[in-house]
């Protein structure tokens, strides 16, 4: 196996695992398309990366972690949902990006591109794979019980805004990884689809919880595996790859 190929399905499977878990999160908290808007309010940053040349899941990280501190913000200043308050940052923020995007390089910001991967951007990625892991695990159960009413979780002496900013980061973390693979456009489904599967094919938390992390990571290999044999762009192999385990998933699910 060719060394970069090798070195892709390990970043994939690894930030595909990250956004299943914490995708079984969204799902739970009725966000899973979430991933959606906060995908596109990554464009500035993958802009920025393409126009001076530096790692597109550093400026796409950059600017979801400023975006997502400007929705906790108003969030808190306000009495909108954050669904309304994402869709508003997330629409002001791609009509900046079509301000200054190159017309060539937009296929690469909408459907992700590996084609340049570095040995280094590949541990960076499963490093960062690991630390939102660990994020997400540790809020997982109080944002479980959080919505399910915050009040309960506030008379179980649990920080509501303090868990909601980690999982916000961490969302960050994950949307800014995924966009290397699938770009800006396909993010929500690295965390819907394998969350999904799991959901049809687990009978507790625990078992819905991680078997979200198993079905985006076999998906993320199954994509490369794919990308290799067929010439297809990985981002959309791994799309169609986790679709087709949630096809199994309807067909094997629990009743």
């Amino acid at each position: 196996m060719d060394d970069k190929i090798l070195l892709a399905m390990i970043m994939t499977s690894s930030i595909g695992a990250v956004a299943g878990y914490l995708g079984t999160l969204m799902l739970s908290k009725r966000m899973a398309l979430v991933g959606g808007p906060l995908g596109h309010l990554t464009l500035p940053g993958i802009t920025l990366a393409l126009l001076y040349g530096f790692d597109v899941s550093i400026g796409a990280f950059l600017v979801l972690v400023l975006g997502i501190l400007l929705i906790w913000y108003f969030e808190r200043k306000t009495r909108l949902p954050m669904e309304a308050l994402t869709a508003i940052v997330f629409t002001s923020s791609v009509a900046l990006t079509f301000l200054f995007l190159p017309a060539e390089e937009v296929e690469i910001a909408l459907i992700g591109n590996i084609s340049q991967l570095s040995f280094e951007a590949a541990l960076l990625s499963v490093v960062l794979s690991l630390i939102a892991f660990v994020m997400v695990e540790r809020v997982y159960k109080k944002m479980v019980l959080a919505a399910i009413s915050e009040d309960i979780a506030r008379s179980e002496k649990i920080n509501v805004g303090r868990i909601n900013l980690i999982y916000l980061l961490a969302v960050a973390v994950v949307i800014g990884l995924g966009v290397r693979i699938v770009g800006s456009l396909l993010t929500a489904a690295i965390v819907a689809i394998p969350a999904a599967t799991s959901k049809n094919l687990s009978v507790n938390m625990k078992q819905y919880a991680y078997g979200g992390a198993i079905a985006g990571g076999l998906a993320g290999v199954m994509g490369i595996m794919a990308y290799q044999m067929m010439g297809i762009p990985a981002g959309l192999a791994v799309i169609l790859c986790s679709s087709l385990l949630f096809l199994v998933s309807v067909v094997f699910q629990r009743e």
